[in-house]
């Protein structure tokens, strides 16, 4: 069998890509996951020992406590693959990490006692929802977070800069109404800030509620045990907020909200890519040359808009798996079915997909440098775009069909500075609404769009 590396790996997430999906792996993978249950079967197991009517879970002594701490807090791959060794023969990965913690437990003699209380009411997926939000709180934490914010604070710094930049916009592709190319940058900005800010505080929820949800199996036992309480203090002190009403499992409505967010970021910035294509493709912008580097193949002249163009494909991959994502996990059959576990498994490749294009479009736009000439050159010759100043200040004037005086004037036509001055030497407006629009030009015919661009 050949080896695993990253020129073997069938995903390039773990292979082209390895550098941008790396902060992951320690999240994500199966080590992960195993890591993750193991948090939380512990986190379980001292909180039972800290709730003084349960009697089979004595009280913990500090050694006893910080051994057990230690056993989450140093768990390496190599007990990973413990776990994974167990589970060859149990044929079952929460039942694995269970056994896998008993045998920690028994190398302790005064832990012996609480063998049987590893684990104790819950079902798996008491585990596997809790380590799935913990999951993702630190995927969004240690990559999402920072990779979007870097974007939205390269984009600032652009808008800024750019805010003076008179620029032809283009509405239908035609020539319209100049904006800054700063505010067309802002507008961006301000769209990611909103998504952002959802992304931020969206609330992960999680359950250890038992089979169907009721604490059925607890109360069982410990009837006058106020298992919602020690529930609250689990899930607590892991940094999620409770989902009192579920079924077997936490029904992932969360998820799907998280993943609707990602999806707009993410549309936003296939956008914004798509759009900074055309605008290098015009020559807005040029890009930063690397020593060695290689645009085409046959054609030594080109500098192609290549990370632009790795961003909008994966952006669009890293959405296809988190639509699938946030239209299947809200469903599960009845009580439960097992149809949302293998789904789950595919939370880290959703998320590598959009690590790669936030690698790339913070590489693409660290390259960019603005042409002003080109800019210019676009916007200067392009008289014909004051016709819309002009018809809006001779309908405030009361000078009848404006709008059809400038569309004769103008459609289809070739206009310059001449034609634009006759014309308005002969209207019948006041003199100083006449000099005003005499003083305009393409360039000094952007409204508010500078403010705007400085305010972001």
């Amino acid at each position: 069998m050949t080896d695993l590396t990253a020129l073997t790996a069938v995903s390039p997430l773990d292979g082209r890509y390895t550098t941008a999906t790396a902060g992951l792996r320690a999240i994500t993978s199966e080590f992960g996951l195993i890591r993750y249950r193991v948090k939380v079967e512990m986190q379980w197991l001292l909180a039972l020992c800290d709730t003084s009517a349960i009697d089979a879970a004595p009280t913990l002594s500090d050694a006893d406590r910080s051994y057990l701490q230690g056993i989450t807090e140093q768990f390496s791959e190599a007990d990973a693959a413990e776990v994974k060794s167990i589970e060859r023969t149990t044929n079952h990965d929460v039942k694995a990490v269970e056994y896998y913690l008993k045998s920690r437990l028994e190398s302790r003699k005064s832990l012996a006692p609480l063998l049987e209380m590893v684990h104790f009411a819950c079902t798996s997926e008491d585990i596997n929802n809790v380590a799935h939000a913990l999951m993702l709180r630190d995927a969004r934490t240690t990559l999402l977070n920072p990779s979007i914010e870097q974007i939205i604070g390269m984009l600032k710094n652009m808008s800024r800069d750019l805010a003076g930049q008179p620029m032809l916009a283009r509405t239908h592709g035609q020539p319209a109404s100049p904006s800054t190319m700063g505010k067309e940058i802002a507008n961006v900005v301000a769209r990611l800030e909103r998504q952002f800010a959802q992304l931020a505080e969206q609330s992960l929820l999680a359950k250890m509620n038992g089979a169907v949800g009721n604490y059925n199996a607890h109360l069982s036992a410990y009837p006058e045990v106020d298992w919602e309480a020690v529930t609250q203090t689990v899930l607590d002190a892991l940094g999620l907020s409770v989902n009192r009403y579920t079924t077997q499992i936490e029904p992932h409505d969360y998820i799907a909200e998280i993943f609707h967010v990602l999806i707009r970021i993410n549309t936003i910035l296939i956008d914004f890519s798509r759009d900074i294509w055309g605008y290098v493709a015009l020559g807005y912008f040029k890009q930063r040359t690397r020593a060695g580097e290689i645009g085409s193949s046959t054609m030594p002249h080109k500098v192609n808009p290549i990370d632009f163009e790795n961003a909008e494909g994966n952006l669009g991959l890293s959405n296809a798996v988190l639509e699938h994502l946030a239209a299947k996990l809200p469903v599960s059959r009845w009580q439960r079915d097992l149809s949302d576990s293998t789904v789950l498994r595919n939370l880290g490749v959703a998320l590598g997909y959009a690590a790669v294009a936030y690698a790339s479009l913070n590489k693409g736009l660290g390259k960019l440098e603005t042409n002003p000439g080109a800019i210019d050159a676009d916007l200067d010759p392009a008289w014909e775009i004051l016709a819309e100043p002009i018809q809006t200040v001779m309908r405030r004037y009361g000078v009848p069909e404006p709008y059809e005086k400038l569309k004769e004037l103008t459609r289809g036509r070739k206009v310059n500075a001449a034609t634009i001055r006759t014309f308005l030497q002969q209207l019948d407006i006041p003199d100083a609404a006449r000099q005003q629009l005499l003083d305009l030009t393409p360039r000094r015919y952007t409204g508010q769009a500078e403010r705007l661009a400085n305010e972001i």
